[in-house]
């Protein structure tokens, strides 16, 4: 056995067992892909694969537990790769954040800039992804730290800590006629409405707090970051509901926020961390800068295998 069938393995059931696709992902031919399965299929005495003819349709139970043990194979390998650069070279290196857009356009530019000056010579990268393209990327090794409100509190492989709390806000032109209103959910139903994608910043608690009060908000356009949203409502396509750390009174100066009391209650962003994937020294100091409570010692902590007891 040997880390390249490992990688096969892994690469296999990502790709959704299309071999044309795992021998693309990792440079080398199909018939390799499928020698390096079959060889090692033969060492262990099983089947690692369901078969249909030549195409491969799933896991059998020996390659479903198999699997489990190849990812943290995978993840040792990884870890032990950093925990050399950690002592060779201390300040030197990769750190990647995935993050949401909002994040990274709105809650992040400081903590990366005062990084970048402790860390000169640590290659920083800021992914941008969905909620759930970051979480596989964290399960993959692919992401140091995850940084969203969605997703990352409901998968038992991630260790994740409370960032910060926002709530939503309500936006429009200044000639508005809601800003002369009693904001509530009533008087925002009456208008078109722009707003996030499902599943990105929050939208679900939108859905849910205009459902529990039995209203069918006229949603006329789905945008997945609050820059969209903002320029739409300034083309007075509709009323805009966006973060409202996404507010810059002087930035935004063609939407104003109308007043009145949050109306989807409060949202928690969250930091999250594979469990077992090894930090450097320098990603602890990123997740400090972003909150001063989360200390070294506090994420070792957490990241224990005895916190999960």
């Amino acid at each position: 056995m040997n880390f390249q069938q490992l990688r096969i393995i892994r690469e296999t059931v990502r790709q959704n067992f299309n071999l044309t696709e795992v021998a693309n992902a990792l440079f080398t031919s199909q018939s390799g892909v499928s020698k390096h399965i079959k060889d090692l299929e033969d060492e262990l005495g099983v089947e690692l694969f369901v078969r249909k003819g030549k195409r491969f349709l799933g896991l059998t139970d020996p390659g479903k537990e198999l699997l489990t043990i190849v990812e943290r194979m995978l993840l040792d390998a990884g870890n032990i790769k950093r925990l050399a650069e950690q002592f060779s070279q201390r300040d030197e290196g990769q750190l990647t954040i995935a993050t949401t857009h909002t994040q990274a356009r709105y809650a992040l530019p400081k903590v990366v800039t005062a990084f970048k000056k402790a860390f000169p010579k640590v290659h920083l990268v800021l992914h941008q992804a969905s909620p759930d393209e970051l979480v596989r990327l964290l399960l993959a090794g692919e992401a140091d730290i995850g940084i969203a409100t969605e997703a990352v509190a409901e998968v038992p492989e991630l260790v994740s800590f409370p960032y910060y709390s926002w709530h939503h806000a309500v936006i429009a032109p200044p000639e508005h006629p809601l800003h002369g209103q009693q904001l509530s959910l009533e008087t925002l139903a009456e208008y078109p409405i722009v707003t996030y994608h499902q599943g990105f910043t929050g939208r679900a608690q939108i859905d849910r707090a205009f459902a529990d009060a039995g209203l069918a908000p006229d949603i006329v356009m789905a945008a997945l970051d609050a820059d969209v949203i903002k320029t739409y409502v300034e083309l007075e396509l509709g009323v805009g509901i966006i973060a409202s750390m996404a507010v810059d009174a002087q930035r935004d100066s063609q939407v104003q926020v109308v007043a009145g009391e949050p109306l989807f209650g409060h949202q928690t962003t969250r930091i999250a961390i594979r469990r077992g994937h090894y930090l450097r020294s320098f990603a602890y100091r990123f997740i400090e800068l972003c909150s001063t409570a989360l200390d070294e010692d506090t994420v070792r902590r957490a990241l224990s295998p005895l916190a999960q007891d």
